[in-house]
């Protein structure tokens, strides 16, 4: 028996149907005789339309309050999963950011995990129950809710898996692992099976939106193993674990792009 933390993406978890598909997924691990707690993001288009309505109510508006309202993508889709899970016959239970005790600085918007507080997952998981928790989100000293930034799910997710000692964090996307370059670009690209924190790091910084950089920056401090993964087949993803490469390893692990940057070069002609 280990202990699974499993996140998925907005993709992931689109629409019922797919919110539906992850339930299969996680009540498979769990089944297995696994413990498994389950940090999700906002539906796919969520925040966007939700960062839409505030700047429609006020052109700037109170970042504090944005969190709040930001902070309810997550809280529905953990709530949909937890009743889905729950009508099939399991014991399952959604936590917000505050209430899986992540502690946030006061930072609105781009906060960092100061701590987390694991007491009450850990009886939770201790009485077998499936914890399904709220990405992207945790509280301040002073109590209000705070969100960790774009990509802020993934960083929960590593976080949580680094306060539980989890035996390892599946990242479940839409793409069945880290490529040597981006497979709908190029179609010769090659899923790589193992690569280290740091070369996944630095395919993340130059343009690999597979992981978020915050996330692969957690796990290599506090060695969580990472399984990135398809939630759309079974078959196995990349391990991102914490390797030394030998004299002999392949110098070049991958290709990235940033398809939102251009080259401008100027000539100069003589007259």
């Amino acid at each position: 028996m280990g202990l699974r933390v499993q996140k998925f993406g907005g993709t992931s978890v689109a629409d019922i149907s797919h919110i539906r598909n992850v339930a299969e997924i996680v009540i498979e691990a769990y089944d297995s005789g696994d413990d498994v707690v389950v940090v999700l993001s906002a539906m796919a288009g969520v925040t966007d339309n939700l960062i839409s309505m505030a700047t429609e109510a006020s052109k700037e508006p109170d970042k504090r309050e944005l969190d709040v309202l930001l902070a309810t993508g997550e809280q529905t889709t953990a709530a949909i999963l937890a009743i889905i899970i729950k009508s099939m016959g399991y014991k399952a239970i959604s936590l917000l950011g505050f209430q899986a005790g992540i502690l946030t600085d006061t930072s609105s918007g781009k906060a960092r995990i100061i701590d987390i507080e694991a007491k009450r997952m850990k009886k939770l998981i201790k009485n077998r129950h499936i914890i399904v928790v709220a990405g992207f989100q945790g509280h301040n000293i002073n109590g209000d809710i705070t969100t960790l930034g774009r990509g802020g799910s993934d960083t929960t997710a590593v976080a949580i898996a680094s306060a539980l000692k989890a035996d390892v964090c599946e990242i479940f996307t839409d793409v069945d692992g880290v490529y040597t370059t981006d497979p709908r670009i190029c179609s010769k690209a090659k899923k790589i099976d193992r690569i280290s924190y740091e070369e996944m790091l630095e395919m993340a910084i130059l343009g690999a939106k597979v992981l978020q950089i915050r996330s692969v920056e957690f796990a290599k401090k506090y060695n969580v193993p990472l399984h990135v993964r398809s939630s759309f087949n079974k078959e196995e993803g990349t391990m991102v674990i914490n390797e030394t490469n030998d004299m002999e390893s392949v110098v070049v692990a991958g290709v990235t792009c940033d398809m939102n940057e251009a080259r401008i070069t100027l000539k100069h002609v003589p007259d």
